[in-house]
Parts: C-alpha cells; sequence; structure tokens
C-alpha cells in the first residue's frame, strides 16, 4: 500500500473544503483534498451572510451583532457555544470579503449585499445577512470550479472519487487517514504532519444515522436533497472518541410535494432531481392538515412549517391556493430564497410553469371548485370547505383572528381555478456534528482536544440546534466557509 505524505490533509471539497483548502495552501502547506465524488461545483451556495463586509458597507447596511447574536442563541434556546457564534460573526467579513476579492472578481462576479430583511412579527424576525454572487446581469453565478481552481493555483492537490474509511492515530494524535478510489477499490494510506480537516457534511442521506441521531426528521422530511452525506467523516472521529452533538439540528425546506396518499414512513426520495419540487410551499398560503382544518399561522420560517405539521397526523400539510394568488405572490414579501424575483429563485412567470409541470406529474391536483380539489386530495370536503369559507371571511375582513397572521399575507381563495398540494420537508442537511472548540479542534468526550484533527461546515457541531434560522440567509454557507477557511488556517500553523 502506497503511502503518501503531506502537511494538510482536507476531507470533502464543497464549501468548507474548498475553503479549507485554499487557507492552508496560502499558509505555505502541502495540501491534499479527498472527495468521494467527481466535483462539487453546484455545492457553494449562492447566497453568503457576514456582518461588516465590503458589500455591505456599500450597500450602507449595519447589522448589530450584540442583536443578531442574541437573536441566534434565543432561537437555539442556548443550546450553542456561543463563543462558536462570535468567532462566526468577528470573522464572517474577512471570509466573505476574501471569497469576493479573490475568487469572484477575477471572474467578473461579485457579491450583492441584500438590504431588505422586512418583518412585522416576532416570529418573522429577520437580518440583513444576505450575500448574492452575481454579476452585471444580476445572473445567479455557479462559482464552485472557481474556488477550486484557487486551491490548486495556490498548491493543493485534489484527489476525486475518493473515499475516507478510517483516521489513524499514533498516541492520540490523528496522523492521517485510509482512504479507498472508489472506482478500483484501491486503499491508500495517506499521511498529515500537521493536520487531518473533516468537511464531509452531515448525514441526511444515511437512513440508518438519521434513525439513530434524528428519527424525526425521517418522519417530517420526504426528500433528502443532498444525496451525498452519508455522515462517513462524523463516524470516522466518533470510531476515535470524538465528541458530537446529542441532539438533532437541520436546515429544511418546506417545499416537497407529495403523491396524494404517501406516507412518509415509506417514502424519502434522496436525489439531486428536484422531484415535487414545491417552491410555493415557502408562501404563506392558507395550509391545513391531513383532516382538512387550518391548524396554525402559515407566517413563519421555513422549518417551523415543517414542525407544526410534526403535530398532526400523517406529518404532512395541504396548501391550498387559486390563480388570483398566482398573479399576486409580490403580495407576500417573501425573504431569503423565497423571494419573488431576483436574487430569489423564480419569478411569477417561472413559478407558474412549476406549478404546471407539477400538476401534469400529479404532485399538485387542480380543480374547478373546492369540494373537487378536496376530493381530488383525498380530504374530508365538509371540513375543506368550512376551512376555505372561514378563511375568505378574515382575508375579507383584514384579519386573522383565528392565528394572527400578518393582514398584507391574507389572499383569499375564491377564484378558480383552485390548486392543492400535499407536501413534507426537504431536507437540504443535517446541522449536528463534531463538538470543535474557535480553533476548529474536534474535541472527544471529556471535552479535550484531539490534536491534528479539525473540523468545518456541516460536519461540525456547537452551531446549530433544532430548526435553522432562514431569516439569517445564508447562515449555514457562511458557518461553512468561514469556519473552513479558520481550520485550514489554524491546521497550517
Amino acid at each position: 500500500m502506497k503511502v503518501n505524505e503531506y502537511d494538510v490533509i482536507v476531507i470533502g471539497a464543497s464549501n468548507s473544503g474548498g475553503m479549507a483548502a485554499c487557507a492552508a495552501a496560502e499558509k505555505g502547506a502541502k495540501v491534499l483534498v479527498i472527495d468521494k465524488m467527481k466535483s462539487t461545483h453546484y455545492l457553494y451556495r449562492l447566497s453568503l451572510a457576514a456582518v461588516g463586509t465590503k458589500a455591505q458597507k456599500k450597500a450602507g447596511i449595519d447589522i448589530d451583532k450584540y442583536q443578531l447574536i442574541n437573536y441566534l442563541c434565543a432561537f437555539a434556546q442556548d443550546n450553542v457555544d456561543q463563543k462558536l457564534l462570535w468567532t462566526w460573526v468577528n470573522n464572517s467579513a474577512a471570509t466573505v470579503d476574501w471569497l469576493e476579492d479573490n475568487v469572484l472578481k477575477p471572474h467578473g462576479a461579485h457579491l450583492y449585499a441584500q438590504k431588505d430583511a422586512h418583518y412585522q412579527t416576532l416570529i418573522n424576525t429577520a437580518f440583513p445577512t444576505e450575500h448574492d454572487v452575481t454579476n452585471k446581469q444580476h445572473e445567479d453565478i455557479f462559482y464552485g470550479n472557481w474556488v477550486i481552481e484557487k486551491a490548486q493555483e495556490l498548491g493543493a492537490d485534489f484527489l476525486w472519487q475518493t473515499k475516507l474509511e478510517h483516521l489513524i492515530t499514533e498516541n492520540g494524535v490523528v496522523t492521517g487517514l485510509i482512504a479507498k478510489k472508489m472506482a478500483t477499490s484501491e486503499v491508500l494510506e495517506l499521511r498529515a504532519k500537521k493536520g487531518v480537516i473533516i468537511c464531509t457534511g452531515g448525514y441526511g442521506s444515511n437512513e440508518a444515522l438519521m434513525q439513530k441521531w434524528n428519527p424525526l426528521g425521517l418522519k417530517k422530511n420526504v426528500y433528502s436533497d443532498s444525496p451525498r452525506d452519508d455522515g462517513s467523516g462524523q463516524l470516522a472521529a466518533v470510531e476515535i472518541g470524538a465528541w458530537r452533538d446529542e441532539e438533532p439540528a437541520e436546515i429544511i425546506f418546506d417545499r416537497g410535494a407529495v403523491p396524494v396518499g404517501t406516507n412518509t414512513n415509506d417514502y424519502y426520495v434522496k436525489s439531486w432531481e428536484d422531484v415535487g419540487y414545491f417552491w410555493l410551499g415557502s408562501y404563506p398560503l392558507l395550509k391545513l392538515n391531513l383532516n382538512g382544518e387550518r391548524v396554525g399561522n402559515e407566517s413563519a420560517p421555513y422549518e417551523f412549517d415543517m414542525n407544526r405539521a410534526t403535530k398532526q397526523p400523517g406529518y404532512l400539510q395541504v396548501a391550498l391556493w387559486d390563480d388570483a394568488t398566482m398573479n399576486n405572490l409580490k403580495q407576500f414579501h417573501t425573504l431569503g430564497c423565497a423571494r419573488l424575483n431576483w436574487p430569489g429563485f423564480y419569478n411569477t412567470d417561472e413559478n407558474k410553469e412549476e406549478i404546471n409541470n407539477r400538476v401534469k406529474e400529479g404532485f399538485i391536483q387542480k380543480a374547478n371548485s373546492i369540494a373537487e380539489l378536496a376530493q381530488k386530495l383525498h380530504l374530508p370536503v365538509e371540513n375543506v370547505q368550512n376551512s376555505v369559507a372561514s378563511y375568505n371571511q378574515m382575508c375579507e375582513q383584514g384579519q386573522d383572528t383565528q392565528f394572527g397572521k400578518e393582514d398584507f399575507r391574507l389572499v383569499p381563495i375564491k377564484t378558480g381555478a383552485y390548486y392543492g398540494a400535499i407536501y413534507g420537508g426537504r431536507l437540504l442537511a443535517t446541522l449536528d456534528g463534531l463538538r470543535i472548540n474557535t480553533k476548529m479542534q474536534v474535541l472527544n468526550t471529556q471535552g479535550q482536544v484531539i490534536p491534528h484533527l479539525y473540523a468545518a461546515g456541516n460536519a461540525s457541531g456547537g452551531f446549530f440546534w433544532g430548526s435553522y434560522p432562514d431569516h439569517v440567509p445564508g447562515l449555514t454557507a457562511s458557518h461553512a466557509q468561514t469556519f473552513g477557511r479558520l481550520a485550514g488556517q489554524q491546521a497550517a500553523n
């Protein structure tokens, strides 16, 4: 078995791994990156959070760090390591600025700092942290290959289709790893003189680990949008005594339309292909349970929508709307990736096209009356009719006297055609991971550093708990890139 020696080995080439490789190579380290797939091009996220960037200063955006961190701690009920939150907020601008100056601008791209973070209610508290990767034409720019090219320019080597099997330790110090070439099953022994950085992401597509670490996530999610997330990096670290979060955290989109009659115990699709994608699910439409009853305020963060569904039969929800709704989407004033028009994903025409496609595929039902729609959705007709009538009355009055939704988001359903979708969660990523300190060093179960082992991105823990705070747009990607950069710098020392 051939042994190869480096200063720093990075496991995983996506947001955290690519940035770790660049940072370590910048400091003169001999760097190797291994990744079990062929590329990570589309995994680099288009929206990045930060506080105090050049782009924000140019746009006149000033975010109070103390207010933001206090909000994040309250959101997680303080089930986080506050030192890690402060490490992020104090280093996020430097990371985002480095990306813009060294990766984006040389290719004619830049960051657009989004000012809009409008909200009226406590549950929708939002911060203008969003930076969107774009160009002069306001197009979405997929820049992942540029990060890889930058790392290679700085001297980093890459081994694709190479999977971590085990970490190597000597007297408690991590000195390398055993990896396997996916195409040939060749086993490699790779040595790292200064450090190994785990950037392998979460475990959302490993159903056995989901059942062990996040069983409720299997019920409220019907799709996993990260089929490469097998938890291998976390498992390898746990194998040598690493400490990991004891409660789950996850980022979920409420956009997973399913066929009528779906049982969530039997439906968990792992795919890149956006099967059943239902972007309108993130809009505060009228939403019912499978008994045809309205059960809460639909105007809330994405994941709260799916949390609400876990208290209802079948762990699913039903969204209802009509043609008039489709022509008035701007009224909802959605934020983040649910935003209408750029820098959101869709404009009105594109959204209509997606709805029509889902109707053809059977993921969305279309009818000429509420009664017909209820029948097609296999819901109690009378309950649905009563729920719609009651909701329409509140819309006309301009006040949600049942659950208190903002008045500007009250849109009646009374002009056919009528539409309905049964939907669950799309698991973008699990966010619970290996416990680390502010130097990105992995800790053992006694809270002590495991020498020469680092972690960043979704493989690292202590930063999120429970639901993801999506009204701090771009936080997951920024957490990954910022901590990846810090891990690379620390490991190269």
